[in-house]
């Protein structure tokens, strides 16, 4: 059976575009969710990973609550706590302010918040593990300069600790776009979301299902491409790991 590549340039049922429009649409909502999580799971995950390497106890058992909660429940399960769930739970009036939210907008931004805190679980034990790995003296050294242990890991471990953690870095950040798929589960309108609203009005299951595999395939060799090269830029060597 002959694939039908043509179904692209015929028009949707609705909104006076074409098919192919829907999965642009649905890439650039993709690219714009990976982003903005990638943002909040970078912060999130880089200062839980600070509290898990701190003397401080409060913060480092705050860490590891965060870090077992969000990485031990399902990403789908997660998905409808923000989005059934959280609404009911907040002040009635913040809850009534969140389901007044356009619902394009409510669906984006809390997916955004659901799987930027899910990666920023598994961020924070990378960064926390780059941390330790680094030798003790550094945090030393940096402390009898007179440094405050804040501008001690400003300075001296979390740059040297990015370096250590890139390749795993790489590898969740990529993660990260494949997990977004699962926010079509309540109703973003992305890559995954757009293939099956293609395949429901023009029965082209095929086509829909190829043309999403390769813009996922697009996106993550763009993404992985530009961490190989910032790898390759920061990346430390024995060497100079053995002097620090």
């Amino acid at each position: 059976m002959g694939l039908n590549w043509g179904i692209f340039l015929e028009d949707a049922p609705f909104g006076g575009v074409k098919y192919y429009q829907w999965l642009l649409d649905g890439f650039l909502n993709t690219t714009a969710l990976f982003l903005c999580a990638w943002v909040v799971a970078f912060v999130a995950g880089s200062a839980v990973g600070v509290f898990r390497t701190l003397p401080n106890r409060l913060l480092r058992l705050l860490g590891t609550v965060y870090v077992e909660i969000f990485r031990n429940i399902p990403l789908l399960v997660q998905f409808f706590l923000w989005y059934a769930v959280m609404p009911e739970i907040l002040p009635r009036s913040a809850g009534i302010w969140v389901k007044r939210i356009d619902p394009p907008v409510q669906f984006f931004i809390l997916s955004v918040i659901c799987l930027g805190l899910f990666t920023g679980g598994r961020l924070a034990e990378q960064v926390r593990s780059g941390i330790e790995a680094l030798s003790g003296g550094q945090r030393k050294a940096g402390l009898a300069l007179g440094m405050t242990l804040a501008q001690t890991y400003r300075y001296i471990l979390m740059p040297n600790a990015y370096r250590i953690i890139m390749p795993p870095l790489t590898s969740e950040t990529l993660n990260l776009i494949k997990n977004s798929a699962v926010a079509s589960s309540i109703g973003l309108i992305e890559l995954t979301f757009q293939a099956y609203r293609l395949l429901d009005y023009s029965a082209n299951s095929y086509e829909s299902f190829i043309a999403i595999t390769l813009a996922y395939v697009f996106l993550c060799l763009a993404i992985l491409t530009l961490m190989r090269f910032i790898e390759r830029r920061i990346r430390v060597t024995p060497a100079a790991r053995s002097r620090a």
